[in-house]
């Protein structure tokens, strides 16, 4: 698989758990020898002990380029993983990237309100983008990123790991084809605590919401893809809080 198929196998709706397992799935047989360069805008925890560990590891891409409003957070990486100077960039210099051919893929992974923003911009640049999960807060905003990447002729692709992950396919297989019958009843769950109060997971502004709006949607595409159905209706309760200091933007849990 070249290069080029590979940018059309991670066309919208495809998922990433990292990097690595869709670049094993996708690109077993590539025979291309320039790995696919990979930029990522935000250097939070994911960046930091998820995907850029993947990008060291995989065959198909690498680490070329970053995006961070901190200095010392850009000195050490470019320190740790020798990206260049010029493959570095701040939020005021994002859209110089469009200069830049190292860089063929943009990964935004920044707070769920500033999805919207940078997907355009990433597309603007010319370049093909992967955005983490929410794809937005709003179906506005999802629409207003799809029109951005297909006027500029570039693959959107959403960090939802289930397409690809092998257990999820194999339960969407079994309930699908309705191997044990018809699925009648699904118990999803999926939670973690909240150490640090000023995460902007906590921020309404930033998150768009609690749990629903992070962990919570893998719940619900769990049950997308085990029934291969649409939901009709919808019947939801907020939990009780145990921290309403923490807790006084966001919901600590709900129950749907």
């Amino acid at each position: 698989m070249k290069r080029r198929d590979f940018l059309q196998q991670i066309s919208f709706g495809a998922g990433f758990v990292g990097l690595s397992p869709l670049i094993a799935n996708a690109c077993i047989a590539d025979t291309s020898d320039k790995k696919l360069g990979v930029a990522l805008v935000g250097l939070g925890s994911y960046s930091t002990y998820q995907l850029a560990v993947a990008l060291e590891q995989t065959k198909f891409c690498k680490l070329s380029g970053i995006v961070t409003g901190t200095p010392a957070k850009a000195e050490a990486w470019i320190k740790k993983y020798k990206i260049p100077k010029k493959n570095c960039y701040d939020y005021k210099t994002f859209d110089r990237i469009i200069d830049n051919p190292d860089i063929d893929v943009i990964y935004v992974v920044l707070p769920n309100a500033m999805h919207h923003e940078y997907v355009i911009r990433a597309a603007q640049s010319g370049k093909h983008v992967i955005c983490e999960k929410p794809m937005a807060l709003t179906v506005k905003e999802c629409e207003e990123m799809i029109a951005a990447c297909e006027k500029a002729k570039k693959q959107l692709a959403i960090g939802y790991r289930l397409h690809f992950e092998p257990f999820n396919l194999e339960m969407a297989r079994l309930g699908q084809q309705k191997v044990f019958g018809k699925v009648n009843r699904i118990k999803a769950d999926f939670g973690f605590t909240i150490g640090d109060p000023s995460q902007w997971r906590l921020n309404k502004v930033l998150a768009g919401g609690g749990p629903l709006m992070d962990v919570g949607i893998y719940a619900v595409n769990g049950c997308r893809y085990v029934t291969g159905e649409e939901p009709i209706s919808v019947k939801a309760t907020f939990n009780t809080k145990t921290d309403l200091e923490k807790f006084k933007e966001v919901e600590e849990a709900l129950s749907w």
